[in-house]
């Protein structure tokens, strides 16, 4: 065999072509002939009578129903002298590769796998927009009633808001009738958008999230893998998408807006759905209790700063002013406060030699016996949800994309933010938030 030192360039993304029914044994045979003209490359594959790759690229080219071709191809080899995907192939490799019989993948070339990958990202598209067009969504200045029955007579079983989105079931004399959340019943077609209509809407009033598949995802400055790294999420983290691209996403973390490859994210659209009217009188309800115990707590905490003449307490060389809420949310704010200024660390836990912002949350909720999972994305789901910032109180848990912080009051949040920072205390809106969600 004619000894010549060659590299195949790995493909980012491989795609692999199996030939079932084919029952291909691929042996290494004679000089190395006409694989890669492109690297200079030349080799043949036999089976019971030897099959060169060209005529191989060819029958995969003609049996490709995408209609996309194969501009090179590559060998990745299992077995004795195994090369991994995206590994070196030298003519200088041990003997023992061409000289016995080993199972080999053919794996398309990086122009391939791109086209290969637009076209996916493409079907999908077209999938869920499909899926669009079974959403019933209310456009209304507040609310549309959901009702048992389709009539104004009906009994009112819910409410979809403005902008809420259900699943389309039948349509019955001008109305709609819906599932949405643990709501089922009929909304006056008059007041929703549904099929072609709801296609755009959907886009307009959906969230699009990108979930991280891989065990940490770097966020790039630019959308490229030669670009510098903003920031790390973590697998299972939800970051708000607001810009897609040809395999990458625009999304915002903490450090600003980057970009993150489609290749180890899961994108969906989130939306809103409906309430139950059981669900609204519990949340009701429960605000109500809690104004009242703020107002109790208020009360209580203008007495104690009028008799020590004190109305500020100051922690980390910054000035706090410990604002109205229930005792146990206040409790876990002034913990948390006693850290400000401690280094953030990815991955990290401890409140004195760093944490992330999961872990921040994390460690102090376990201060007080509350066991939380190390991940924003997970904290969205923890307690019971707040509506709105105006109703949130101090130690509730404020989640945003790929980021948690604790709500101190005051419109203010305690959380461990950046390397650069560490945790600090900001404005609580100083990003778009996802959901709020109360411990205690």
């Amino acid at each position: 065999m004619r000894k010549e030192s060659v590299r195949i360039a790995a493909c980012t993304m491989a795609a692999v072509i199996t030939f079932s029914g084919m029952k291909i044994s691929v042996q290494a045979a004679g000089d190395l002939n006409s694989v890669l003209p492109s690297a200079g490359i030349e080799y043949s594959l036999s089976s019971e009578s030897t099959t060169s790759l060209s005529d191989m690229k060819e029958e995969i080219e003609r049996e490709n129903s995408s209609g996309l071709t194969a501009s090179t191809a590559e060998i990745a080899v299992r077995g004795s002298g195994e090369i991994p995907i995206g590994g070196m192939l030298e003519s200088n490799a041990p003997t023992a590769v061409s000289d016995k019989k080993i199972e080999r993948t053919i794996v398309v070339s990086e122009g391939y796998t791109r086209d290969l990958r637009e076209a996916s990202n493409a079907a999908k598209l077209r999938e869920e927009e499909e899926g669009f067009k079974s959403l019933v969504i209310a456009r209304v200045n507040n609310y549309v009633n959901v009702r048992d029955i389709p009539s104004e007579d009906g009994e009112i079983v819910g409410k979809l808001y403005d902008k809420s989105v259900g699943t389309f079931i039948e349509e019955s004399d001008g109305w709609y009738k819906i599932s949405s959340g643990s709501v089922e019943g009929y909304v006056k077609a008059e007041f929703c958008v549904t099929g072609d209509d709801a296609v755009s809407y959907a886009r307009e009033v959906g969230t699009r999230i990108a979930t991280v598949t891989t065990t940490t995802l770097y966020v790039r400055e630019q959308p490229g893998t030669d670009s510098t790294i903003l920031g790390m999420v973590p697998i299972e983290d939800e970051l708000i998408v607001t810009e897609e691209l040809d395999g990458w996403v625009k999304v915002n973390i903490e450090e600003g807006d980057g970009y993150v490859s489609t290749d180890f994210v899961n994108m969906s659209t989130e939306f809103v759905k409906a309430e139950s009217i059981e669900e609204e009188r519990a949340r009701l309800a429960k605000e109500e209790a809690a104004r009242a115990e703020a107002q109790k707590a208020a009360a209580k905490k203008a007495a104690e700063n009028k008799a020590s003449n004190s109305d500020s307490n100051s922690s980390g060389g910054k000035t706090y002013a410990p604002p109205s809420g229930s005792a146990s949310g206040q409790a876990v704010v002034d913990f948390a406060m006693q850290f400000v200024g401690n280094p953030y660390v990815y991955g990290g836990t401890s409140l004195t030699n760093g944490a992330d912002c999961s872990g921040f949350v994390m460690s102090v909720y376990n201060n007080f016996g509350v066991s939380l999972p190390h991940s924003s994305a997970a904290d969205r789901t923890v307690g019971a949800a707040v509506n709105g910032i105006e109703n949130a109180q101090p130690g509730d848990i404020i989640c945003y994309s790929g980021h948690v912080g604790i709500y101190a009051g005051n419109g203010q949040i305690v959380h461990a933010s950046t390397s650069k920072t560490g945790i600090i205390v900001s404005n609580a809106t100083y990003r778009s938030i996802l959901s709020i969600r109360r411990i205690f």
